[in-house]
C-alpha cells in the first residue's frame, strides 16, 4: 500500500495531477478548434426524420456508445452500430432517413472507413469525429468535427486517453445543444428516465424534499443587513428569505447579491435587509412536482426557491441540490 507520507506518494499524486492537466488541455484544444462545422452538424441532425447511428471500434466504440446513450437521453433518438457487425448484416438497421456519426481519432480505422463508404453510397449523411481533418474518414464525411488533442496522457503517447476524454466531451456538447435547440424541458428529460433516480426525484412533490423548520434561512422584514448576512452564512444555502410576521415572502437576498453589494459599496452598509433584497422572488407551491421546481430554477437561473402553502405562507425552501440528490434528501429506487 502506498503511504500518504513518503516520497513515492508525492510523486504519484503529482503525476496524477499532470495527467488530469493533460486531459484538461485536450478538451481546451477541442474547444479552441470548435467552428462552423459544429453548427453544420447540429443542422444535419435537427433536419433528420430518422435516428442518429454512432459507430467506432475499440475505445472509440466505447465512447460512441456513451455518446449515443446521451443523445437518446436528451431527446435525439440514437443507437450504436458496431462497424464489423454492420458489415455482416446490421447495415439493415440504417435507413436513408438516418445519419451516421463515425468516430476514429486517426481517421484511418479500416472498418469505420469501409462502413462510411458504403453508407455514403446509400445517400446517408455522415458526421466524422476525428483528430485528423485530412484523414480518409474526414474526406468521406459530410461534416468533420475536429477532436485533435496535443498528446495522449499515456506516457508513450499511444493509449487513447486524452483523445477519448475530449471526444466524449464534444459528444456531450452536441447532445446538450440539440436538447436546448429543440426547446425541450426537464419534463421531457423525466419522460426519458421513468426508472432513474433523477426521474423519480422529479416526480415527487416539492413538500417531500423541501427543507423545513429551523433549516429555512429566513429573517423578518426590518432585520439589519449584518444580521441577515449572519443567517445567510449560518444556514449555508446561498440565500436568506425575508418574510413579514405572517410568514408571507417579501423578498430574497443571495450570496450573489452580497458579492455585488460589497463590490459596489466596498463595505457592508448599515441598512435593513429590505433595502437590498430582491423583491417578489420566484416561489413554488408545496404540492407542485419537483420537476416543475427544477424547470423554474433552470429558466430563471436560480438555485434557491422559497416554498409556500395554499395560504401563500412560507413553509419550506428548496435548494437545487435537494432535487439533484446531493443534499440531505436521498431518494432511493
Amino acid at each position: 500500500m502506498i503511504s500518504s507520507t513518503n516520497n513515492i506518494s508525492v510523486r504519484v499524486l503529482n503525476r496524477a495531477r499532470e495527467i488530469l492537466a493533460l486531459e484538461r488541455a485536450g478538451i481546451e484544444e477541442v474547444e479552441k478548434n470548435l467552428d462552423e462545422n459544429f453548427l453544420q452538424a447540429l443542422d444535419l441532425i435537427l433536419s433528420l426524420r430518422g435516428r442518429v447511428a454512432v459507430t467506432g471500434v475499440g475505445k472509440s466504440g466505447i465512447i460512441g456508445r456513451k455518446i449515443s446513450a446521451t443523445l437518446s437521453s436528451l431527446g435525439t433518438p440514437s443507437f450504436f452500430l458496431h462497424p464489423v457487425e454492420a458489415l455482416h448484416g446490421d447495415l439493415g438497421t440504417l435507413t436513408k432517413e438516418d445519419l451516421l456519426i463515425a468516430i476514429s481519432y486517426s481517421g484511418e480505422t479500416l472498418e469505420v472507413c469501409e462502413l462510411v463508404e458504403i453508407v455514403k453510397r446509400r445517400g446517408i449523411k455522415v458526421i466524422a469525429m476525428t483528430g485528423n481533418p485530412e484523414s480518409p474518414l474526414a474526406k468521406l464525411a459530410d461534416v468533420t468535427l475536429n477532436t485533435k488533442v496535443p498528446r495522449e496522457a499515456c506516457p508513450f503517447n499511444l493509449a487513447p486517453t486524452t483523445s477519448t476524454t475530449a471526444t466524449l466531451a464534444l459528444g456531450d456538447a452536441l447532445a446538450v445543444c440539440l436538447f436546448e435547440l429543440r426547446g425541450l424541458s426537464s419534463e421531457d428529460f423525466r419522460r426519458n428516465h421513468p426508472a432513474g433516480a433523477l426521474g423519480e426525484r422529479l416526480k415527487v412533490r416539492v413538500k417531500e424534499i423541501m427543507l423545513t423548520g429551523e433549516a429555512i434561512p429566513k429573517v423578518l422584514t426590518g432585520t439589519p443587513l449584518h444580521e441577515a448576512v449572519y443567517i445567510l452564512d449560518k444556514k449555508r444555502l446561498g440565500g436568506v428569505i425575508v418574510v413579514d410576521r405572517g410568514d408571507h415572502v417579501l423578498g430574497i437576498f443571495t450570496d450573489g447579491d452580497l458579492r455585488r453589494l460589497i463590490a459596489k459599496t466596498k463595505h457592508l452598509p448599515e441598512v435593513a435587509i429590505d433595502e437590498v433584497m430582491t423583491k417578489k422572488p420566484k416561489l413554488i407551491e408545496e404540492n407542485r412536482l419537483a420537476g416543475e421546481a427544477l424547470e423554474l430554477m433552470e429558466r430563471h437561473l436560480i438555485t434557491l426557491l422559497p416554498v409556500i402553502n395554499e395560504d401563500e405562507k412560507l413553509v419550506g425552501v428548496l435548494h437545487l441540490h435537494d432535487i439533484l440528490g446531493k443534499g440531505t434528501f436521498k431518494f432511493t429506487v
